[in-house]
Parts: structure tokens; sequence; C-alpha cells
């Protein structure tokens, strides 16, 4: 009767005078039901015995076998296992990042039965002392291998979580930069003069994230209710498990489900916001016909020229962009969001309604708990908003342009230097003044993003030549 091999305890051959193989069998090939057979070599048998035991190690730990697993080998497993098909992609990035560069380096070795609270407490008090970490970050990293020791704890390895008795140092809650009312309506002035102003305008009125703004796509907005839905993110991203000697492109674009369940939600748009939205959809048409063949309508509402989604560090220089033109120091493209929060409890929103419109599951400054808050309730509270960003305050603000006036033999031209494309010719200057203010009015009526005044000491006069203001 042929001997029973117990699980991996394996066999080693030899094949030629400086070839040995190693053959070790027992986990479980879910595909066929069948136990996976792992074929090695070695050039010696003192190499091929030490590679068996390599072998037998690693096959007992992936199947949780072993009690001299360490905590390096734990955190590899229990991330690959029970992590990666359940986390999102940032958060899966972040666990591995605290494993490689935090626990790994120091504690790694250490077998899990073996670790105690007081090597954490160490570990922690050094981290902060030495390295410098923020109260925030340890407890992070904390929160992280407590939940990755918890299963293990689960599964038998160990029989109590050294991580549940760690004192970890009070977190400040972090400084909240919100525009005032006079630098929001700045903010909201500048937007009407850049291509993607129109988005910081929907930002202050939604609250969006970042990437919440750049995965919209168009079937996301009812325009019959007056309703955007957040259903994807768009952001850029770690590639994941890269080698230490790769030298490609280590991020990429990533568009995944909302932050969580709570942030996959419907927000209700002030009547300003849809008509941006309409104006904008006529820009891509505008884009679309001027590429030609080379447009990719990609469903998307924040695009480029060429209809293809805008990476958040792009829209960031935007947005800077945008800043500059309002003379406003930098503040995050968060605090749009923090400052659209702010302006809702100043009007009068309950916290209710503005956590679930924030999409947050919980906190401090909006509810204790969670509720449902019926759209239609939504809908009344969000109509508080809506003096905030009547486009009247904001089009058109330039009273009057310079108009270069030129004496010719046929009469007088009129040239405006903020608009190059009008050239106007009369027999007098009283003429002229009413004929190029008529034209001005029209280009501001159809000009989405109206040119800045030039100031009278920047244009230079020839002889012959002098300037007018047109009021408007």
């Amino acid at each position: 009767m042929a001997k029973h091999r117990k699980d991996y305890e394996g066999t080693i051959r030899k094949k030629s005078p400086n070839c040995w193989e190693v053959r070790i069998s027992g986990a479980i090939d879910f595909a066929t039901g069948k136990p996976v057979r792992i074929i090695r070599y070695a050039p010696t048998e003192k190499e091929a015995i030490q590679l068996l035991h390599q072998l037998q190690h690693a096959m007992e730990n992936n199947n949780y076998h072993a009690s001299q697993i360490t905590l390096g080998e734990w955190l590899d497993l229990w991330l690959e296992t029970y992590m990666k098909t359940t986390l999102k992609r940032s958060t899966y990035n972040s666990y591995a990042s605290y494993a490689k560069n935090h626990f790994k380096p120091a504690l790694g070795s250490i077998r899990l039965e073996d670790l105690t609270t007081r090597t954490l407490q160490q570990f922690y008090n050094y981290k902060i002392e030495t390295e410098h970490l923020a109260p925030k970050t340890i407890r992070n990293l904390n929160l992280y291998l407590h939940k990755a020791l918890s299963q293990a704890q689960r599964e038998g390895l160990i029989s109590f979580n050294p991580a549940g008795g760690v004192n970890i140092p009070h977190t400040a809650r972090p400084k909240i930069v919100v525009l005032t009312r006079d630098q929001q309506y700045l903010l909201i002035r500048a937007s009407y003069q850049h291509r993607y102003g129109v988005f910081i305008r929907l930002d202050l009125m939604t609250g969006l994230r970042l990437g919440e703004l750049l995965g919209l796509r168009w079937v996301d907005i009812d325009f019959r209710a007056s309703i955007l839905h957040v259903n994807q993110t768009l952001n850029r991203l770690q590639i994941p498990n890269l080698p230490d000697n790769y030298d490609g492109p280590r991020t990429e674009i990533v568009i995944q489900a909302p932050k969580s369940e709570n942030s996959a939600r419907a927000v209700p748009l002030l009547p300003q916001a849809i008509q941006d939205l309409m104006r904008w959809r006529k820009v891509q048409e505008a884009d679309k016909q001027n590429a030609g063949d080379l447009y990719h309508d990609s469903g998307f509402i924040v695009t480029n020229p060429l209809g293809g989604f805008i990476e958040p560090r792009t829209f960031k220089d935007y947005y800077n962009q945008i800043l500059k033109l309002a003379c406003l120091p930098h503040v995050t493209f968060h605090a749009l969001r923090h400052t659209f929060a702010t302006r809702a409890v100043e009007q009068g929103m309950d916290e209710k309604t503005l956590s679930t419109i924030l999409g947050h599951a919980s906190t401090s400054f909006t509810m204790d708990t969670y509720t449902h808050v019926l759209d239609d309730h939504k809908q009344e509270e969000m109509k508080l908003m809506e003096g905030l960003f009547d486009p009247t305050q904001f089009t058109n603000q330039v009273s009057s342009y310079p108009v270069l006036v030129t004496a010719t033999p046929a009469g007088y031209l009129f040239s405006p230097p903020d608009f190059p494309e009008i050239h106007l010719t009369a027999s007098t200057v009283e003429d002229g003044i009413h004929q190029v203010t008529a034209r001005l009015h029209e280009e501001l009526a159809t000009n989405f993003f109206p040119p800045n005044a030039s100031q009278l000491t920047e244009i230079e006069l020839a002889p012959g030549q002098f300037v007018v203001q047109c009021v408007l």
C-alpha cells in the first residue's frame, strides 16, 4: 500500500547531477477541487532542502495553519485574501502603504503570538517622538492594524488583539478653511472670465468633492427634476503592488464608486446651476464642431476641448487660475465644499438635510445619527441658497470699455482694444460712439466669458488718435 503523504510534507528527487526536483502539494485549486502541486528545482541537495522548507512555510501560512506566522506575513495575507475585493482602490493603497512603510520594516518579523500591546505602544511612541508622525496618522495606523489582528483573533491565531490596549494621542480636529462672503463673491465674479468657471460655481452650489465633480456625466443630471446624482468618482491613484525597481508610471486615472455608501446621493440643483449646465453643453457642442474627427464624446460633463475627461491635477491648475483672476490667496479646492456647508448653515438649512446633501454618514456639526431626508424636503431647503447665486450680480460687471478713435480721410475709425473683431467707421464722433456702444452691448449679451477692460494708461496713441470711454 502506498504511503499517504501529509499535506506540505513534500519530496526531493535527484533529476541529474546538477538538478534536484522539489515537489509539494496541499493547497486547494478551487477550479478543480484538487490539491495544488508546486514543482521547483535547485542545483544541489542542500539548496533543495532549503527550498522545500521555504515552500512548506509558505504553503502553511497561506492556509493559516502555522503558529509561527509573523506579523508581516499576516498583513500581506490578510490584505490579499480578505480586503482586496472589498476595499476601494484608494483604501487598498493606503493599507498596503501602512504595511510596507511602517509595520513590516520594524515589526514584520515578530510572530503574531509574540506581539504585545507594550511593543505596539513603544512603536507608536517612536513614530511620534522620532519620526514626528501626526496623531491622526498614528490613529489611522492603529485602526488598520486592529482590523487586521481582529481577523487573526477570529481564526484562532492569537488569543487577544494587542492593538486594542494602546494609548493613542488625541487627534486635534483639522482646521477648516472657508471663504468669506466677500471672497466667495469675488471668486464667483472671476469664474465668469474662465472656461471652467462654471464648475467653480457648481461646486459652491452643491459641495461636491473634486473626484465627484470630475466624474459627473450627463446621464447623472435629471434636468426635469433638477437633480444631480453622484454615482462615480474620477481620481488619480497609485498603481498597487509595483516592484521597487519599476521605472514606469506609478499612478493612473481610476473611475470608481463614490467614497462611501452615503456618498452615492442625489443633490438638488438651483435654477442657476441648471442654466449654467445648459450653457456649458452648448460650449461642448461648439468644441465638437471645432475639433471635428478629433472629438471624442466621453459622456463626461467636465471635458477638455476634445471631449475627454480632465484629471484632478489639471483641473486644480484651472482652479488656481481662477483664484488668481479673483486676486484671492490660495485655498484648496476642498475649501469650496466647506464654504458650501458653511453658507448652508448660515442661511438656515437644517443639519440633517445638509449632511445628506454632502453625503456624510456622520458629522459632529450636522447630525448625531444619520436619517433619510426626502428629496422634496431637500429641494425646499436648497432654495435657501438661491439668492447667493443670482447671475446678474456677476455678469457684465464692467461698466465701460475704452475705444480707440483714429481720424481718417473717410471719417473716424472706432476700434475697442478688448474686442479686436470690432472695427467701425463713422462720419462723426457722436455717430461712431452710438454704433460702437450698440455693438459692445451685442457682444456682451452673447459672450460667455467677457474680457476685462483695458486700462487707459496701457493704450499707446499714434498721431491723429484719441480714446473715448463707452459706458454700457
